[in-house]
């Protein structure tokens, strides 16, 4: 493991949000694609500007902790923008980072994913679910 990179495993093809999304539309992201944190670009389709994760919308839905049905909850979420709960301090790393430098930050962070950026550019993500999957095809 102590040659494997970011690169190695982090995952190219990243489904992204705007900041003027509305959170009904991350919300049927994230369920439809059983994604856990989706990056957030800005104007420029490049640069990160934040992270909304499933953590992000059940805060933003307090209609749920109120006791209100589905139908509500998503009434909820159309009411509110993806830049209102998005995290704007975000922890990245790039392509070039050891694998374990990128699993010890996500331990001590308590985090689940590091969007990968490559001359400031957003390139991908990695997380926990990467290594999960490296392990599991190193074990056939």
């Amino acid at each position: 493991m102590e040659d494997l990179r970011v690169r190695d495993i982090m995952s190219r093809e990243v489904t992204t949000l705007k900041r003027n999304d509305k959170l009904t539309l991350a919300d049927d992201i994230m369920q439809l694609g059983r994604i856990r944190h989706l990056p957030v670009l800005g104007d420029d389709g490049k640069q990160l500007v934040g992270i909304v994760s499933q953590r992000d919308l059940f805060r933003g839905a307090l209609a749920s902790a109120l006791g209100y049905g589905k139908h509500a909850q998503r009434k909820v979420l159309d009411t509110l923008f993806v830049k209102e709960v998005m995290s704007s301090d975000v922890i990245s790393t790039t392509p070039d980072t050891p694998l374990a430098e990128a699993a010890r930050v996500l331990v001590e962070r308590k985090i689940g994913c590091l969007p990968v950026l490559e001359d400031g550019r957003f390139v991908g993500i990695v997380t926990e679910g990467d290594f999960v999957a490296m392990v599991a095809r190193k074990a056939r």
